[in-house]
């Protein structure tokens, strides 16, 4: 089967999935800085607001690449331990640049503490929270009892709001995560079912030809021991091994174009496993007997081309393959809820066309139909010899 399971709808659900983890932990780091902030306007010495905008700046820089590291499976480890390096240089420059600033009217620093906390579990694992929060905690006290402001509020601001920061943020990393392991998961389970069917036709082709190539071997041998003593009895050996030979080649074409005998029931479940693997629902619904030869191999060429345009051009959610036969029509009818709204046929719908031409060829129709974002193809073509 022509699948290519490296490109599916999964692939852009995990995309949009990003995007929404990446917005949400800008938007909370964002608000948790907003809050320090507050303390550059209520500060009336403009060199310390200059300190202090620097101080909060550098944060802010460093916790968004943060946030971008922490959404971004594919970034290596040495970019990892230096965006940790980085925080924790900024962290301990932001004591002296932020703690002076509107002491007695907001506390400052307290609340900067809390945004560190809170940005622990996106360059960290989440154990080292508690530690890091004991330190910030301890610093926030200091730094309030340096500058004469309340230590109990500082050290509630530092280490309640930012527990309650790093546990909201690390639960945003982890559920992250998950899906990235999930996606991982379903992508290795598609191209395994993959690699087994291609293993199944280079099985269905070893068992066609092993057999043929057995015996043109042992005639071209027989034939070169023959010929210094019985050239008549060695030119016919050579004439069969040629015979064989051409019947060998005729039954490869017909197997790799599809025209020799096809398991359509085999890989109507060979084409739901791999939309299941790559997170579609996939209800299979197989015939009752066996269908002919011929109409197998024109339906299983429709299933394939379905299957396809399911995994690469739908939003698909769920997916049901069903073949059925009634009387002298054997029918196949593929839905699924991934249908885009089209004024005209795409690019992608020239597989279908060539489809319905070569169904009509042999008397049967192909049939698409669009309605409440549900795409439903209907096959079906003619069983009766």
């Amino acid at each position: 089967m022509a699948f290519d399971p490296t490109v599916t709808g999964a692939d852009r659900r995990m995309r949009r999935a990003r995007a929404g983890a990446l917005v949400s932990l800008a938007v909370g780091t964002a608000s948790a800085l907003a809050l320090p902030a507050i303390g550059l306007t209520r500060e009336p010495a403009g060199p310390r607001v200059a300190l202090g905008a620097v101080g909060l700046g550098a944060v802010a820089v460093v916790l968004a690449g943060a946030v971008y590291v922490a959404v971004t499976p594919d970034v290596r480890d040495t970019a990892r331990r230096r965006c940790r390096v980085a925080f924790a240089v900024v962290a301990a420059l932001s004591v002296p640049l932020a703690a002076p600033v509107a002491v007695g009217a907001w506390p400052t620093w307290a609340w900067l503490g809390a945004s560190l906390v809170g940005a622990v579990p996106l360059v960290a694992r989440f154990r080292a929270v508690p530690p890091v929060a004991a330190a910030v905690v301890a610093v926030a006290a200091a730094v309030a009892t340096t500058t004469g402001t309340p230590v109990v509020r500082s050290v509630v601001v530092s280490g309640g709001i930012g527990l309650g920061l790093a546990a909201v943020n690390g639960f945003q990393v982890w559920f992250w995560d998950m899906l990235v392991q999930a996606g991982r998961g379903q992508l290795a389970q598609a191209r395994l079912a993959a690699a087994q069917e291609r293993l199944r036709f280079a099985g269905d082709v070893h068992d066609l030809l092993g057999h043929h190539l057995t015996v043109i071997a042992l005639k071209a041998e027989l034939a070169a021991r023959l010929a210094p003593t019985d050239a008549e009895r060695a030119g016919r050996e050579a004439a069969e091994a040629q015979r064989l030979a051409a019947t060998a080649l005729a039954e490869l074409r017909r197997t790799v174009h599809g025209y020799r005998r096809v398991d359509l029931a085999e890989q109507a479940a060979a084409v739901g496993q791999v939309l299941r693997s790559s997170g579609v629902r996939c209800t299979v619904v197989s015939p009752a007997g066996e269908l002919p030869a011929e109409a197998a191999a024109q339906l299983a060429a429709v299933l394939r081309e379905a299957g396809t345009n399911v995994l690469r051009h739908s939003r698909a959610g769920w997916c049901r393959i069903e073949i059925d036969q009634e009387a002298d029509v054997a029918r196949m009818t593929v839905t699924n809820d991934g249908a885009r709204v089209a004024s005209a046929p795409d690019r992608h719908s020239h597989g279908l066309r060539g489809l319905a031409e070569r169904l009509a060829a042999v008397g049967g129709e192909l049939r698409t139909h669009r309605e409440d974002g549900i795409f439903t193809v209907e096959a079906t073509v003619p069983t009766a010899s």
